[in-house]
This record gives C-alpha cells, sequence and structure tokens, in this order.
C-alpha cells in the first residue's frame, strides 16, 4: 500500500467507512496475530486481545491522530494493548518483565519455508541459529524480515532507539555469522 492509500484508507476508517475498517483488519490482522503469538506464547489469548483491540480502534476511531504508516502504527498500539493485556491477566510489574520472561518468541521451520527453501536439515539447523539468539533479536529479526518494518517502525514498536535497533540487528548477524563460520555448520550448509 503506497503512502497516499494508507492515508486515505486511515481517513475513512476514522470517518467510519466500514469498508475501510474490514480492508484495514483483513490486511493486518494476520500480521498482528503472528507476532502476538510470538510473544504471548497463547493463540487463544492473543486471538481474544486482538479482537477486543480491533473493536477498541472502532469504538474509538474519533479520537485516534491521523496516520501515515498505517502497519507500524497498529504494531505499536496492538503491542501496547497486548502487554497491558498479559499484565492483568498474570498480573506482572512491568511490560518489560511481561516480554522478558517470554520464552515464546521462537521461529518454526513453517516460517523459513515461507520466503525460502531450503533442505530439512538447513531447515532446522537455521532454526535453532535463530533460536539461539536473544529475545530481543529474535523480536527485531522477525519484525524486519518477516513483517517487512523499516528500521524506523521497528523502532517505534519495540519503543526502542533507532540505533538501538541497528546494534541488535549487527549482534544477532554476528552471532549468526559465528556459528555458520564453525566447522560442523559449514557442512551442513555445504559452503567451502
Amino acid at each position: 500500500m503506497n503512502n497516499f492509500s494508507e492515508k486515505s484508507l486511515w481517513h475513512s476508517f476514522v470517518e467510519g467507512d466500514v469498508n475501510a475498517f474490514s480492508t484495514l483488519f483483513k490486511t493486518y490482522y494476520s500480521y498482528l496475530h503472528n507476532y502476538g503469538v510470538k510473544i504471548s506464547g497463547n493463540p487463544a489469548l492473543t486471538e481474544d486481545c486482538l479482537q477486543s483491540f480491533f473493536v477498541y480502534l472502532y469504538d474509538n476511531r474519533k479520537n485516534l491522530d491521523s496516520v501515515s504508516q498505517i502497519k507500524s502504527y497498529l504494531f505499536v498500539a496492538f503491542r501496547r494493548s497486548l502487554f497491558k493485556y498479559l499484565k492483568k491477566e498474570r498480573k506482572l510489574i512491568t511490560y518489560e518483565t511481561v516480554f522478558e520472561n517470554s520464552t515464546n518468541f521462537e521461529f518454526s521451520p513453517e516460517e523459513l519455508m515461507i520466503d525460502q527453501e531450503f533442505t530439512k536439515t538447513r531447515i532446522q539447523t537455521l532454526t535453532k541459529l535463530l533460536n539461539g539468539l536473544s529475545t530481543r533479536q529474535r523480536e527485531v529479526i522477525y519484525l524486519k524480515y518477516y513483517s517487512d518494518l523499516s528500521t524506523q517502525e521497528i523502532s517505534e514498536v519495540m519503543s526502542i532507539s533507532y540505533q538501538s535497533v541497528l546494534n541488535t540487528l549487527q549482534k544477532a548477524f554476528t552471532s549468526l555469522r559465528t556459528h555458520i563460520e564453525s566447522q560442523e555448520i559449514k557442512q551442513v550448509f555445504q559452503i567451502n
């Protein structure tokens, strides 16, 4: 969606156009759901929270600011909503606690197969390598490469600085490169 159509879609939604709301829901629901499951580890809880989130958006659309990047706005807003929901459900003290204690933000072989064709061994190896990264590194990689967000949008979604996003990506790639350069991994990837 280009910037102009996103602005007009958002404007139509705010004005109460049910078709615009339906388009928002259909376009972004699966992205948000997948992201929410990564954080919560609970598809049913994520579903409930996401449904409530979209109802809240529709009910409060008149109070929403104008938005030029719908996807990143929805990721930021849904992440906050989900953390609030998790905090209430688990009676946790901070949003950071919710996320830092999450072990669910992992990659599956199926996600890797969506964009790339690997042999079974390569998929398992790459899955293991990615899941060996820190939770924050996995989240940044997921948002960058599987949710197609820009570095600035990731910065907004995760409430960290632009430079922190870059640093996190760099550390993740350095860690992956170190493992790939090991002899065992070279053989799996058939690197000379």
